[in-house]
């Protein structure tokens, strides 16, 4: 942009991708604290384990911590006798970045599977909102060279979740869905 006396300044958007995932986690929580009052399921978000370092106890804030392992996945809990483990991922574009998605949450998701368990990835993209199933994630990414999941591949493979900016993203008809999945590939 020029200014008078031919002052030329650039802008450039800083963009911020921490709090990216936020607004779908709270949707999550949400959700999650609709399923526990009414006695649906009971599924929480795991915290990162820290380790403090140095803690200021007048402003009563950590100054400085370190990652004690690798977390992995964002939500786990029990719902009608199975055992669920997912993550939030959240995007911006018209794909899922593989990037997005840690080689140790990659592991996690087959290991709970082959446990049994029921795992997936809550993705928001293109302002909706999809259960993608983890045996779907792990198909993509181990018969693709892509290196990111597209939106066409996660509206076909996945399901779409109803978004309630009150009561959050009711993604237990979805686990209904997969639940019986699992019992028509048994028989």
């Amino acid at each position: 942009m020029n200014y008078p006396g031919n002052i030329k300044k650039n802008y450039t958007k800083n963009t911020n991708y921490g709090n990216r995932g936020m607004f779908l986690e709270g949707l999550i929580n949400q959700a999650n604290e609709q399923y526990l009052e009414k006695d649906i399921a009971i599924i929480y978000k795991k915290p990162t384990p820290i380790q403090v370092v140095k803690y200021d106890y007048d402003s009563k804030r950590i100054k400085d911590a370190y990652y004690m392992s690798e977390s992995t996945l964002d939500y786990n809990g029990i719902y009608n006798g199975y055992y669920i483990e997912f993550d939030a991922k959240s995007t911006n574009t018209n794909n899922l970045p593989i990037a997005n998605i840690a080689n140790h949450q990659l592991n996690h998701l087959e290991k709970i599977m082959n446990h049994k368990g029921i795992a997936f990835l809550i993705i928001m993209i293109n302002e909706e909102a999809y259960l993608l199933p983890g045996k779907e994630v792990l198909s993509f990414i181990n018969s693709n060279q892509r290196k990111s999941i597209p939106y066409s591949y996660i509206k076909e493979n996945g399901y779409k979740l109803k978004i309630d900016y009150l009561k959050g993203i009711d993604y237990i008809p979805a686990v209904d869905l997969l639940i019986k999945e699992m019992c028509d590939e048994k028989n």
